[in-house]
């Protein structure tokens, strides 16, 4: 234990180099400020920017989390984004509908916060989203129902190759439980980090429909 720990505090961390931030002019939408930050990310080819946390509560009441994508941000402020209903978040999100969203930027020493309720978006939606994944992706969610165990490894390659074959007879056909999820937040924390650790840190808060921005301590 000792060892890990020395080796844990040779690493160096907030190595990035932040973006120019003013927090003075602020909008007041968080939204907005999402969106600006995103786009700073994409155009300084952050690997993956659209990778986020999602952390939900198990039915012991014990957290839960993993990493996936995300699929939008709705014009009316939803952070999207898929998984099978019958998946351990599908049902986790299904029986306690509230969750957390993570971004990590760490190139940019940035991270965005979000924690809200769960909303599931139309049927029409889901299926759209299951036609654009890739055959691949169809395949497999087709095969199988995500976080099972698998009982027999040598038959998994087969029900795969299988599916493949139905979706290029069907392209048009998709996956019941696929489902498109909605994290609706109440709150929004946006985290600039310093290598000084004098991070900026700017939390909006929900009201009805309107929104609050305070800045925090680091």
């Amino acid at each position: 234990m000792t060892q890990m720990r020395d080796e844990l505090g040779q690493l160096k961390s907030l190595v990035g180099t932040a973006p120019t931030f003013d927090v003075e002019h602020i909008p007041l939408d968080p939204r907005a400020l999402f969106i600006d930050w995103f786009r700073d990310a994409v155009d300084a080819r952050v690997p993956e920017p659209h990778a986020m946390t999602l952390s939900t509560l198990g039915a012991d009441g014990i957290p839960d989390a993993r990493v996936l994508i995300l699929k939008d941000v709705t014009e009316d402020g939803c952070w999207a984004f898929a998984s099978g209903i019958s998946s351990v978040k599908g049902s986790q999100l299904h029986a306690n509908p509230v969750a957390a969203l993570t971004f990590y930027w760490s190139s940019q020493i940035r991270s965005i916060r979000l924690r809200g309720h769960i909303e599931v978006a139309s049927v029409d939606e889901s299926v759209k989203d299951f036609r654009e994944r890739g055959v691949g992706a169809r395949a497999i969610a087709l095969a199988g129902t995500q976080s099972d165990a698998i009982r027999e490894p040598s038959s998994v390659i087969h029900l795969i190759e299988e599916a493949r074959q139905r979706l290029k007879h069907d392209p048009e056909q998709t996956s019941a439980g696929w489902t498109v999820w909605r994290l609706r937040p109440i709150s929004i924390e946006f985290w600039q980090g310093d290598a000084t650790r004098n991070h900026l840190r700017i939390q909006y808060q929900r009201h009805g429909t309107e929104w609050t921005s305070r800045r925090l301590w680091p």
